[in-house]
């Protein structure tokens, strides 16, 4: 397996699909597999993320969703978190932002730059199919999203 292959089935193996056909990501995850110890040193990345998504005139709401998780502590306690849910195009902002000597970052910034002209391409196509076509297309989406799901809950026991 080469590297860029090894990238891509890591950066899909975190990958999540909502009720909608819409695959994200969830920052918590990307930032272990970015190999960042501690969520409090990925701030300062998702900081910056935001900040270029801002200047690139793009809605950070539409790609940075914060959301609050409850994780359990010891003897049947709970902690409220924050995360955030991640569109392609943050997670890929978020690559560019975080520390160029990982090779794993390295990776990363090729990987989303080539699934987003991917997905340019892909939306470029969407639009000149017909409601059936559309329908089918979705209906695929969904079925490789739990695929997907399917074997990353298999792999997590």
């Amino acid at each position: 397996m080469t590297k860029l292959t090894a990238s891509k089935s890591v950066f899909e193996s975190i990958k999540h699909i909502d009720e909608f056909g819409k695959e994200f990501w969830y920052a918590r995850e990307l930032q272990k597999v970015l190999e960042y110890r501690e969520y409090r040193n990925f701030i300062p990345i998702l900081i910056k993320a935001k900040e270029a998504c801002e200047n690139s005139q793009q809605e950070i709401k539409h790609h940075f969703v914060q959301i609050h998780e409850m994780i359990n502590l010891g003897k049947g306690a709970k902690r409220k978190i924050d995360n955030y849910q991640l569109s392609r195009y943050a997670c890929y902002l978020i690559v560019q932002n975080s520390d160029p000597k990982k090779e794993v970052v390295a990776l990363g910034q090729t990987y989303f730059a080539i699934q987003t002209r991917k997905q340019e391409l892909l939306e470029e196509e969407y639009h000149l199919m017909s409601e059936d076509e559309k329908r089918l297309y979705q209906r695929d989406l969904t079925r490789k999203g739990n695929f997907s799901l399917n074997q990353v809950a298999r792999d997590a026991g």
